[in-house]
């Protein structure tokens, strides 16, 4: 039985890494430039640092859903996107975009540990477990991840 637990384990940590059907984030940042994450597409109603920003405020609730029964989470869905008029300087984006990896690494950590019970209902919540918040934070990264790729190539059109 521990080595199905390992493999599910090492199979979610993967998912969560990205990378293996598409892009990892890391290699999405780093290609893309400082320059055109404020620009709108048109017909398109956020920017990549608005999606990017999106992204890390739903991996940080859904993190702090994770670990602590009292965490209580933004108003949805208003509490989880910046405004239609923020923008990010380039210090602004880094901090985005550490911010997002640093969740990203605990919610991996949380996975990883041996203790850790991947399908235990939380007491704190209605049915959810660690791993289904894991996938939802892989789905939710993957989904948006690809949003981003079409709003770069547009802007690069």
């Amino acid at each position: 039985m521990e080595d199905r637990d390992n493999a599910l384990r090492k199979h979610v940590l993967c998912l969560l890494r990205g990378g293996d059907a598409h892009t990892d984030f890391d290699t999405f940042v780093a290609r893309l430039p400082f320059g055109i994450v404020n620009t709108n597409v048109p017909g398109v109603p956020y920017t990549i640092w608005q999606v990017v920003e999106h992204m890390r405020i739903a991996q940080w609730d859904i993190l702090e859903f994770s670990r602590s029964p009292q965490h209580v989470s933004p108003k949805f869905p208003e509490g989880y996107w910046p405004r239609s008029t923020d923008q990010a300087d380039e210090s602004r984006w880094r901090e985005t975009v550490e911010a997002f990896r640093a969740d990203l690494r605990e919610m991996q950590n949380l996975v990883a540990h041996p203790n850790a019970d991947l399908l235990l209902p939380f007491a704190h919540g209605e049915g959810q477990t660690l791993l289904r918040e894991a996938l939802l934070v892989a789905d939710h990264n993957a989904y948006h991840l690809g949003v981003l790729v079409v709003l770069k190539r547009a802007l690069e059109a």
